[in-house]
């Protein structure tokens, strides 16, 4: 009996990779004439993709891309959808997937930019800087899930975040706005925690209430505390501090060593907490609490302290994370200026497979979209401006949907725990 459910179940993991295969396919190959009829260039244009800009130390050659590249993407494009679709499942689907989608971004960049030069190296570097918040809200997603709780309320932990930053970063100055706003978002952190490790209430609600509370809260100072004392709405934000001669290397020293507090913080948190999970006693006991834990109590693991903690933790980077919004942007607080980056956040950790690094690399894609829509703004594109502002969102419905594959949360993701 056993050998037959084995069987089926083998049959319809097989039957469901030869499905997805065929959908890969398909789309790649409606992504190839996309490529060829509306992307087209015309004959002898060229874009020119700048690397350097003109304060830098070490100056790069423009890089000069041919309208024909769109033509050569097309074509290889249509021979990945049809080799996909004709072959079935296989474990390079999402390989496939993935080269597919960044012809496409390459092929749309050079139709944008053809005639036109295009500053490369300053989009790398604000996508960086959108990436943070994205980031961050992926990495306290990750140290929640973890440890099998389901951190709904991320979007609410940043907007608290920025809020405190702007507030208590006018009276007290940036760092003291951000020590506040860590300990604002792990006060949030704590009180998921209470509700739905102590009282078990159900993950999602309670992380849906933290959102509302916060919204509610936040909206409300704003328009009868703010509007009349702008003081208190004024903080001092961070600069970027360029680290020398890394600073100076050309596209990736703008991108990665000459950035703000908060960017540096984000490459930081995700080393240090990679390591921590995978590498250290304390992260194997969370990954354990999050796989099994009753397996994991019988050994001697307090689940609940354990649980307690890491969303604890969530909380911090994610109220770190909302600072960015203001004491890393603008310095101001504005009614719900998250825009559902804490969605995406979630979105990104499953992107990212539930890792750090998994996480942080989805954070740049999602990062990427988000700048690309204001660097096209700026060429005259016939694309309505509103339609580029989709391109995050919609880059978000797509990780969400699947199409990159199936990702295994932790086996106890959102069960609650009863120690007997």
């Amino acid at each position: 009996m056993s050998a037959v459910t084995t069987d089926t179940s083998a049959e319809k993991i097989a039957s469901a990779k030869a499905r997805q295969a065929r959908i890969t396919g398909a789309v790649l190959i409606g992504l190839s004439l996309v490529v060829l009829f509306l992307l087209d260039v015309a004959a002898g244009q060229v874009a020119t993709f700048k690397l350097s800009r003109p304060r830098d130390v070490w100056v790069a050659p423009d890089l000069v891309v041919p309208g024909a590249f769109n033509t050569v993407a097309a074509a290889l494009l249509a021979f990945l959808g049809v080799r996909q679709f004709l072959r079935g499942g296989g474990r390079w689907t999402s390989l496939s997937l993935g080269i597919g989608i960044a012809l496409v971004i390459v092929a749309f960049l050079v139709w944008a930019t053809a005639g036109k030069s295009f500053s490369l190296s300053g989009m790398l570097q604000a996508t960086m800087v959108r990436a943070v918040p994205i980031a961050l809200g992926g990495l306290a997603g990750v140290l929640s899930e973890r440890v099998a709780v389901v951190n709904i309320a991320i979007e609410g932990m940043l907007l608290a975040g920025a809020f405190t930053g702007a507030l208590m970063g006018s009276l007290l100055g940036g760092w003291g706005g951000l020590v506040m706003a860590v300990l604002v978002g792990g006060m949030f952190g704590m009180m998921l925690a209470a509700l739905v490790v102590t009282f078990r209430m159900d993950q999602i609600i309670a992380g849906v209430v933290i959102n509302l509370f916060v919204l509610g809260l936040t909206s409300y100072v704003t328009s009868q505390v703010f509007a009349h004392n702008r003081h208190l709405n004024n903080a001092e934000i961070f600069r970027s501090w360029k680290i020398p001669i890394l600073g100076d290397i050309p596209v990736i020293g703008p991108m990665l060593f000459n950035q703000n507090l908060f960017v540096y913080g984000a490459l930081i948190l995700v080393g240090v907490t990679t390591y921590y999970l995978f590498h250290t006693k304390g992260g194997l006991r969370a990954r354990a609490v999050g796989e099994h834990p009753r397996a994991a109590d019988t050994l001697g693991i307090d689940v609940y302290f354990t649980r307690y903690l890491h969303v604890t933790l969530a909380g911090m980077v994610a109220g770190f994370g909302g600072a960015w919004f203001t004491l890393g942007s603008v310095g101001r607080f504005d009614e719900n200026m998250t825009g559902g980056r804490g969605f995406i956040g979630l979105a990104a950790m499953i992107f990212g497979r539930w890792h750090p690094v998994g996480a942080l690399s989805a954070a740049l894609i999602f990062g990427f979209a988000d700048s690309l829509q204001q660097k096209l703004a700026l060429l005259n594109t016939p694309i309505p401006s509103e339609f580029l502002a989709m391109a995050p969102y919609i880059a978000t419905i797509i990780v969400v949907a699947g199409l990159i594959g199936r990702a295994r949360p932790p086996a106890a993701d959102g069960k609650p725990y009863v120690k007997e």
